[in-house]
């Protein structure tokens, strides 16, 4: 029997070809193509929202896991968007995983659009959640609207999140306040927090596949669920999230009012539903 609590699951550990040993979590049922996820900038593993992992994990094997040099994981951050797809090939591999489903958060989401490019008979169904396409417009001010939202979690005592993710509205600050909560339910085998090296060096990553030339996402024929807040401050919503959807030719579309970057964490029930239905 397989856990279906994400507070619980166990830490592992794999090693890949490339020598980096990936922490990861693994939960759900084992049966059918399983749901990889992809996670945003600075996270690790413990910055999944535990209701939205169990959510899932009631209909598919689910599988979190550690970027390589961050969190529990070894070896050194890339220095691209692509250097990280290709490494999440080599956690996918050393699984002995064939044919997989990704969830793409944030960064997550650039990440995967550049593994569908690199194996795309890999991956059957995609979601890309609160991202955009490469060469984005406002994607290469990721790193001063993070820098600046650093200062002000710094200066309040607040986490990041609260204000990267979640709307200023009534709604949102208590969605934020949920979802910061939520996050720290796990108490034992806390993953590792993200080095400041690792971390600037994925946003130099972000920077420049914002700044890079845009990749013809019309080769991508798989079905793609395209989500976002209708107010997201750090991969702007228009035009990032209608472009994926227009540039994807098997995608559908679903822009949730008064959210912002965590969209899928505020309306985690919603999104759970629309999630399964779309890997089913």
């Amino acid at each position: 029997m397989r856990n279906f609590d994400y507070t619980k699951a166990p830490t592992q550990k794999i090693t890949g070809n490339n020598g980096v040993t990936y922490a990861y979590r693994d939960l759900g049922d084992p049966v059918g193509i399983p749901l990889v996820t992809l996670t945003h900038l600075s996270a690790n593993l413990d910055n999944w929202d535990p209701e939205v992992i169990d959510g899932l994990a009631q209909h598919q094997r689910v599988i979190t896991f550690d970027y390589q040099g961050v969190g529990s994981s070894t070896g050194k951050v890339p220095s691209s968007i692509q250097g990280m797809a290709k490494d999440a090939w080599q956690f996918i591999e050393a699984l002995k995983l064939t044919k997989v489903n990704l969830l793409g958060f944030s960064m997550g989401g650039m990440v995967a659009q550049e593994m569908l490019l690199q194996q795309p008979k890999a991956v059957q169904r995609v979601i890309l959640a609160g991202t955009g396409p490469r060469g984005g417009e406002g994607i290469e001010n990721v790193t001063k609207i993070s820098d600046l939202d650093l200062v002000r979690a710094l200066v309040t005592f607040t986490d990041i999140k609260t204000t990267l993710f979640f709307t200023r509205t009534v709604n949102g600050k208590a969605s934020a306040k949920q979802f910061i909560t939520r996050l720290k339910r796990r108490q034992q085998q806390r993953d590792r927090t993200i080095s400041w090296g690792a971390y600037r060096r994925q946003l130099r990553a972000i920077n420049r596949w914002g700044r890079a030339q845009p990749a013809d996402l019309s080769v991508i024929r798989q079905p793609v669920l395209v989500i976002n807040g209708d107010h997201d401050r750090m991969v702007p919503t228009k035009p990032n999230t209608y472009d994926l959807h227009q540039q994807l030719a098997n995608s559908d579309l679903v822009i949730y009012p008064d959210a912002g970057h965590g969209s899928i964490f505020q309306n985690g029930p919603d999104f759970v539903e629309r999630a399964n239905a779309f890997l089913a």
